[in-house]
């Protein structure tokens, strides 16, 4: 009986502390939170039933009119930001309110996913108590509706009074368009705020994003003698466009794999005495014989980095590697830029500080700094050198860019309270 009563104590004594942590207003965001769950439920299972395919133009579009029907509602000012027409993309979704007081926050998400039109479309559909599957739900619908529902909650509650917001949702961040044109607005606005927060997936409670790797891609062409396969290796014949372009990778893979942050994946090759290549479909064609020397071939692959230093190291490194040419063989390399880095910062950590100190006030433990070699490229890292950010605090699940998609239910509405939470203590 003494033991009960003293773990009976323990846990009384334990729940006066953990309630001490929060403020009034803190827990009746919480609250509002649970009274609007079902709702916020709603609303993510139209949002996902919405088919927005990168290259889905009118589907975009509609995410973004149901977007703007939504912020509309809790006091936003709404626009479209329209991307020319020749670049095959839809444009981007922005919400605005302004004010003078507390930090001056720029929230990100996307609208696209990676299902195309043509794809199999998987429907918004509950498994079970814990899970539900449906394209984009994780990355990042669900993230977008978390960024809503927290805003909804502290705009009921009159806590986004004279305070300044804005939501920005591009239409692109999966498959984008020539990023000078379609992130010069997103980067411009961003500039006026002091916090940048991304809702990209989380990965559990324990972790939060403070870096990013940045991304690039890269086309190899390699060529040869064609001639007849009995001649190959000799002196008048070489290699071939194939051995080379083999040689080049294999020598990627030997000099360069395991420096840490880097990876290069070489994702498509086309080889023999004709290609073609449409790098728009991503579609190439190969015409050859087992007994040609191949003529030409073609390897499209990205790189990704932390940081313009390293970036800039494995170019040179990979030019070093396609100078050593096989006999009677040629190539080059062509580097295009994508996304860059999102560099660990001072003012990244010390987010990530407070972001801990509310998780140990709500009782769900600590949350640390992630790797970011295991984070790619994102929408955030276009603004990481001008404002302190975090990413990773949207909705958590698995199977991302893949059939079968999912989002934990069971910690939704926690990840949900956590960041209504957080943007209240960064805006007082």
């Amino acid at each position: 009986m003494k033991n009960l009563f003293l773990t009976l104590l323990f846990f009384y004594f334990g729940s006066v502390v953990f309630a001490q942590q929060l403020t009034k207003a803190e827990e009746n965001l919480m609250q509002e939170i649970d009274k609007n769950y079902q709702q916020t439920l709603s609303l993510l299972e139209e949002v996902v039933n919405i088919n927005s395919g990168s290259l889905n133009v009118a589907g975009v579009r509609k995410v973004g009119s149901f977007f703007e029907r939504e912020f509309k509602k809790i006091g936003f000012e709404t626009e479209w930001m329209q991307l020319p027409v020749e670049s095959n993309r839809a444009g981007h979704f922005i919400a605005t309110r302004k004010g003078s007081q507390g930090k001056k926050l720029f929230l990100i998400g996307h609208l696209d996913t990676v299902f195309e039109k043509d794809m199999p479309f998987s429907p918004y559909t509950v498994l079970n108590d814990s899970t539900a599957t449906g394209q984009g739900l994780n990355d990042m619908k669900g993230g977008d509706v978390m960024i809503l529902a927290s805003l909804k909650a502290l705009n009921d509650l009159g806590y986004l009074e004279d305070r300044t917001i804005t939501v920005y949702f591009t239409g692109d961040e999966e498959s984008s368009a020539d990023e000078s044109i379609s992130r010069r607005d997103f980067i411009e606005r961003s500039k006026s705020h002091d916090i940048a927060l991304a809702y990209e997936t989380a990965q559990g409670f324990s972790t939060v994003t403070v870096a990013r790797r940045g991304s690039s891609g890269w086309q190899l062409k390699t060529s040869g003698k064609q001639s007849h396969s009995s001649g190959v290796f000799r002196e008048a014949v070489g290699f071939g466009a194939i051995y080379e372009a083999a040689r080049i990778l294999t020598e990627f893979r030997e000099e360069l794999a395991g420096e840490q942050y880097l990876t290069f994946n070489p994702g498509q090759i086309i080889g023999g005495s004709d290609i073609k290549y449409d790098p728009v479909s991503g579609k190439g064609e190969a015409l050859g014989k087992t007994n040609i020397v191949a003529r030409e071939a073609l390897v499209t692959g990205d790189l990704r980095f932390l940081g313009e230093e390293q970036k800039i190291k494995a170019r040179e490194k990979m030019q070093e590697i396609i100078d050593g040419n096989l006999n009677q063989t040629d190539a080059e390399i062509i580097f295009s830029d994508g996304l860059p880095s999102m560099i660990p910062t001072e003012g990244n950590y010390k987010l990530a500080e407070q972001l801990n100190k509310l998780s140990l006030d709500m009782g769900f433990g600590e949350v640390n700094p992630g790797d970011p070699g295991s984070r790619g490229a994102g929408d955030i890292s276009f603004v990481a050198e001008y404002l302190d950010c975090l990413d990773g605090l949207g909705a958590s699940g698995t199977g991302a860019h893949a059939p079968g998609e999912t989002i934990n239910l069971k910690e939704y509405p926690a990840l949900i309270k956590r960041s209504t939470l957080f943007l209240y203590r960064l805006t007082r």
